[in-house]
This record gives C-alpha cells, structure tokens and sequence, in this order.
C-alpha cells in the first residue's frame, strides 16, 4: 500500500516521483544509510537491487556493484535485513526490491515472500521473470500485500503491453533504452511518446528508467512520466567508497537533490 499511497500523495502535489536506485551491500555496511541518505535528498520509493551473479540486463557499473556486493558475501537474507533496519525509522518511503529470479527460486516463493513482508519490502520487480510465468511468486506476494513492478521496452508489443498491465501492480517500469543499464543515449520525444502509448492500456503510474544521468534528463522525462528512476550514475558514485569515504554518499545524494529540484521546478 505504500506505493500506492505514495503515488497518490504526489498526484495531489502536482510532483513526480523520484526513484533512486542502489545495489543492497555496496558499500559494504552503508547501505541502510545510504538509503536514509536518499529520502532525506528527495527520494520518493528507494529501488533495491539484490546481489546477482549474472545480472545480465546490467551494464557494466552496476554488473561491478553486484560483484563487490557478492565478495563482501552478501546474501537476500541480509538485504531483508536491510530492510528491516531501515524501517525502524523510516515507515513511510517505499521500498522496491530490484534483481533476477534465481536468488528467489533458490530461497522457495513462499519463505521470500513472507521475509519480504516481516522485513517491510513493498514491491518486487525481477527482471528475468515474464508475466507468463509469474503467477508462482504472484500468489505468495499478493496476499501480503507486495506489488510486482513489470518492465516494458521499446519493442514490447501492444498485446504483451496488456498482458503486462494486467499481472502488473504498484506502477509499470518502462525501460527507456534498448540494451543495459548505464546506456548513454536517451530521446525524450520518442520517450515521451512510448509513455503516452503505455497510459492508453492502464491507469497505473508509469516510471522511466535508463539513461537518466543529471537534473535536466529527469525533468524532462518527468513531464510525461509519473516517475523517474535513477541508478548508474549513483552507482559510480558509491563505488569510489573505497577512495573517497562518506563523501561519495553525500555526493550521491546530491546528485538525487540536483534531480529533485530540476523534477520539481519542470
């Protein structure tokens, strides 16, 4: 319910909602602030990604973040307890666990989705997992409440846009650029359009993601998009932990604050 109810919020604000995204155990041991961090700058739903070993709709930045994450060995379990910690002072923002279905097989569609909810997780998008053969994890997160955010590319067809919208909850993902994550190139106006085309088939939000860098790239998806979802270039950042310290924290957070505003003042 916190998604919608966040969703809702912004509506009656005239805002959008502004998704930042970070790999669960990189840093290792920061995460919990980083994501404090990332409400405090702006953050209207935090998008967690687990730790895979192929995360093959990944570019290379985060691909790197899940390896760093897996060497300090952190597992699904630890990112529910991640969770967990998080919302002993935080039980407003939601929060999006973001990865790849093998973690979840391995664990069982049953145990996942109920350390999910004990933990306070609000919504699940697997990347590797189509709607035709999702209604396993469906059935168990349902019932708890968790929604499953569903992905939607340029070249998804009219006809698996409907089968999507219908297995899907929470809001609808739409993936900006063809290829991984951190791709460079981003066309607004053929975004734009694509958002528009996504919103004849529901009345769910629709966020953007890929190729989102900077204050300008996300206020100009936010006219269309009712969220912008932001990763690689966070993800660079905290990656030079080992460098820099907590300044690499505050410096991504201000790079979440520099998109609030740019969002805010579109």
């Amino acid at each position: 319910m916190r998604i919608k109810q966040r969703f809702a919020r912004l509506q009656t604000e005239n805002r959008k909602a502004l998704v930042p995204y970070i790999t669960a155990g990189d840093p290792a041991g920061k995460t919990v602030e980083m994501m404090h961090e990332l409400v405090k700058s702006g953050a209207d739903v935090i998008e967690l990604g687990f730790p895979f070993s192929d995360p093959v709709a990944d570019g290379p930045v985060i691909a790197k973040a899940h390896q760093r994450a897996l060497s300090h060995g952190v597992t699904l379990n630890d990112v529910f307890s991640m969770v967990s910690h998080f919302r002993e002072t935080d039980n407003d923002t939601p929060v999006v666990l973001m990865g790849y279905l093998n973690p979840i097989e391995i664990m069982g569609y049953e145990v996942f989705a109920e350390k999910a909810s004990e933990a306070g997780v609000d919504g699940v998008l697997v990347v590797d997992l189509p709607p035709e053969f999702a209604d396993g994890l469906l059935t168990q997160i349902k019932p708890k409440g968790i929604d499953m955010i569903n992905l939607i590319t340029p070249t998804t067809s009219d006809e698996r846009i409907k089968k999507i919208c219908s297995v899907a909850s929470g809001f609808i993902y739409y993936v900006s650029l063809k290829g991984v994550t951190g791709s460079a190139r981003l066309d607004v106006a053929s975004v734009q359009q694509r958002v528009t085309h996504i919103k004849q088939f529901t009345d769910m939000p629709v966020g953007v993601g890929f190729g989102i860098r900077d204050g300008e790239s996300a206020a100009a998806i936010s006219q269309t998009a009712d969220a912008v979802v932001v990763g690689s270039v966070l993800v660079s950042e905290l990656a030079k932990f080992d460098q820099n310290g907590e300044a690499c924290l505050q410096r991504a957070g201000t790079q979440v604050s520099e998109m609030r505003r740019a969002m805010d003042n579109r």
